[in-house]
């Protein structure tokens, strides 16, 4: 008899932990799970289209979101698990996929109110620690309803008169319907990058010549999915002494007239608190022609390092038409190492990939990137598999480009980080790449 309590007693008590077997209740087991892995997107003001933040809110997608999560869609997560590991990694773990398909076979049961932990703190309208500086596009941009729009530029000047370190930035979509994407690049004083352009006003380049940014820095963007920056105590990005501010705005008509107004959030930190700096460097290839109707059309690119450093995230971006992505580091050593493999790109969660551990880079190290296209009819997302695809600007249009960051000394001058044929004699594929390419985002 006491045998047969003591196995009650511990089947009890697995049913009340809503282990399997026993009936898992959104205020014990669901909510922490949405907490962790969904709301930073679904609530108010998000990019996600409805907010997850009460049972009353998720109970009307219940059956949508154990679709959702058993079949992985979400949360996006795309990185190959057999190589490398991610500090960031959203993907849900096996145990939580199992409690909420098993919650909702059970009728999505709300539960005890007392077993509902406290809702998560949000800083209202940032994700990051409150900004010490926002910058804002100086005045709203009208969106037509319809037709092509190419990309606007406009010219915040900072007037800063000493060099400045940002550790965290973000960007705030004035209006997510009608904005595909935005970077904001620091342009350095002198610097001949869209040399025609004026504060207070929407500029589109005049001339091939306004369009290389080479000596422009990507600081900060926005696309589906990319986080904001923040950046571990000790790094930080650089905002030389009078440089500008570079909104690169791109509008996608979707039926409607609208406006959108920007903003960018910034933390600084005192250059004392700074031991390395984080760049944005790319390996890119501008001169690929994509044939139609090819399933699985192969494109390259290589970037290697003239001094050692760190790589602390991994960004691929391609358009419509990407189909996987690939970086191995190639070592003076002779050695191969796979950093991220992503099988099944997805232009609508563009996504950074944050190792768990900084890659060491020794100098002399190449990063080798291998992208495959589909261009046939197969592909769902493919806008037209009768053209022949050449790099471009626009959604339509495609991309090969394989972002890193790379953190090093903050006294190492960043032109050290090329090895010398990166910095000199590129081939005009490469040109482009680094004139037109953003992260993530186009």
């Amino acid at each position: 008899m006491a045998k047969m309590l003591l196995l009650f007693s511990f089947s009890a008590a697995m049913a009340l932990a809503g282990t399997p077997g026993g009936t898992a209740t959104f205020n014990r087991d669901i909510a922490p799970i949405v907490q962790q892995h969904c709301q930073e997107c679904h609530r108010a003001g998000e990019i996600a289209p409805m907010s997850l933040m009460t049972y009353k809110e998720v109970r009307p997608y219940a059956a949508a979101i154990k679709e959702a999560v058993a079949l992985r869609k979400m949360p996006p997560w795309f990185a190959d698990p057999h190589y490398g590991h991610f500090a960031n990694d959203r993907g849900l773990p096996q145990a939580d996929i199992d409690t909420i398909v098993k919650w909702v076979k059970a009728g999505a049961p709300e539960g005890e109110a007392a077993d509902l932990p406290a809702p998560r703190n949000f800083l209202e309208g940032w994700n990051i620690a409150k900004p010490d500086l926002v910058m804002q596009m100086p005045a709203p941009f009208s969106v037509p309803a319809s037709g092509t729009i190419a990309y606007q530029y406009y010219l915040v000047p900072t007037h800063f008169d000493r060099d400045t370190w940002v550790r965290m930035a973000e960007v705030r979509p004035g209006n997510r319907a009608v904005l595909h994407h935005v970077i904001a690049y620091v342009r350095p004083p002198g610097s001949k990058w869209l040399a025609g352009i004026k504060p207070g006003v929407a500029y589109v380049p005049q001339s091939k010549g306004e369009g290389d940014m080479r000596d422009a820095e990507f600081l900060v963007g926005y696309a589906p999915g990319l986080p904001p920056t923040e950046l571990p105590e000790g790094r930080a990005k650089l905002i030389r002494a009078g440089s500008d501010i570079i909104f690169e705005m791109h509008y996608t008509a979707n039926g409607h007239a609208a406006t959108d107004r920007t903003t960018i959030g910034l933390k600084t930190v005192d250059a004392s608190a700074v031991k390395e700096r984080v760049l944005t460097m790319l390996a890119a290839n501008g001169g690929f022609a994509i044939p139609p109707g090819d399933p699985n059309y192969k494109v390259e690119a290589d970037f290697r390092f003239g001094n050692d450093a760190r790589i602390v995230a991994l960004l691929p971006h391609m358009h419509l038409r990407g189909k996987d992505f690939e970086y191995v580091a190639k070592y003076p050593s002779g050695e191969t190492q796979t950093l991220l493999k992503v099988p099944h790109y997805s232009f609508s969660w563009q996504l950074a990939y944050v190792p768990a551990g900084d890659i060491v880079v020794p100098k002399g190290t190449t990063i080798h990137c291998t992208a495959h296209f589909d261009n046939s009819a197969n592909n769902p997302y493919n806008p037209d598999p009768t053209k022949k695809i050449t790099w471009g600007q626009q959604s339509w249009d495609e991309m090969m480009i394989g972002f890193f960051d790379v953190a090093f000394d903050k006294n190492m001058s960043a032109d050290k980080l090329s090895a010398p044929e990166e910095k000199k004699g590129e081939e005009p594929a490469k040109s482009v790449a680094i004139s037109e390419a953003k992260p993530a985002l186009n």
